[in-house]
């Protein structure tokens, strides 16, 4: 009896005592996942010092951020019915005061509540187009300088042509034909604005592909979307997230002169918008500054925070440029 329970004792701390082979032993090395995972927490914490080194940049990011702030607040703070016609609180063009911080539009409406809700139009468009944009010009760079041959020499010839046409005069002409709505002028400003990206992108492609890591990858036998999208496809990134960052203040700066020359989407309020309802209103000629400045002054900042927000990580990713902080 007392050797049986010995034995059993025994066995169950033999059990007890043996690892299961799906817990990692103590000290083990990490997975290849827990590796990648911490790889790019560094990189994104490198990335962040380096960035706050800019002052231009931090300045940039802070100003961009209130305004998205304040882009995904509007419903609380202003609420929908700041676009209504029919239940506008004031009366037509009342200069500022304690009521009315920025005075009123043509239709008696808070100009105040009019610019927060505004900004959600302007900044959504001009993230969606410059997303589109950059989209196109990475895949067709990518792909030029990668096939080459005559297919590069097509896509190339293509850029050329758009490079060479005035981007505003595209579209104007697309914005004109098509249905006067918000993806209509995300469409026209996206496939109007790629060419940069292209060429950029095609260059660093070149490049990347000129490196003795892709020949070895091709004699491993790694296809065309392998080569393209395992190894060509990470090193254009930081590229292709500077060129975003720029596109953004250019495709919100078309976006208010489309609006402004009265092709964007009636039904909805946007900066461009409230500067298009100015003309019309003879604020030029009236003198009625808040209906002209507010809308004016926020498209500019917002722009400007973009293009030093796109600066900063461009200076961080390629040091060599040497862009000043």
């Amino acid at each position: 009896m007392t050797a049986g329970t010995t034995e059993g004792s025994e066995s169950t701390t033999g059990a007890e005592g043996t690892e299961s082979p799906e817990s990692p032993a103590e000290g083990a090395a990490p997975g290849p996942r827990a590796l990648a995972r911490r790889r790019r927490r560094a990189t994104v914490a490198r990335f962040w010092r380096e960035y706050r080194r800019h002052r231009a940049g931090v300045f940039g990011l802070a100003a961009l951020s209130l305004f998205v702030l304040a882009a995904l607040c509007a419903p609380l703070t202003v609420g929908s019915d700041v676009e209504s016609v029919t239940n506008a609180p004031g009366q037509p063009l009342e200069s500022p005061s304690g009521r009315f911080l920025l005075g009123t539009d043509q239709f008696g409406r808070d100009l105040l509540g009019l610019l927060v809700w505004g900004s959600r139009v302007s900044l959504l468009v001009g993230l969606l187009a410059a997303a589109l944009s950059v989209t196109i010009g990475a895949l067709i760079g990518i792909t030029a300088g990668h096939f080459r041959g005559w297919y590069a020499t097509v896509m190339m010839r293509i850029t050329d042509w758009f490079l060479v046409m005035p981007t505003l005069v595209l579209a104007i002409v697309l914005a004109t034909v098509l249905s006067r709505s918000l993806g209509t002028i995300v469409l026209a400003i996206g496939v109007t604005t790629w060419p940069t990206t292209a060429r950029l992108v095609r260059a660093q492609t070149l490049a990347v592909e000129s490196r003795p890591y892709i020949e070895r990858a091709k004699a491993l036998g790694g296809g065309h979307w392998h080569i393209m999208s395992r190894h060509v496809l990470p090193n254009v990134m930081p590229l292709v997230l500077a060129q975003t960052t720029l596109i953004i203040s250019s495709a919100i700066l078309a976006e208010a002169t489309l609006a402004f020359l009265g092709l964007g989407d009636p039904a909805v309020v946007s900066w461009g918008g409230l500067l298009q309802d100015a003309r019309e209103a003879g604020s030029v000629s009236s003198g009625d500054w808040w209906y002209l400045v507010p809308p004016g002054v926020g498209i500019a900042l917002v722009a400007l925070a973009f293009t030093l927000c796109g600066r900063a990580v461009e200076a961080v990713l390629n040091p060599r440029l040497g862009v000043s902080r």
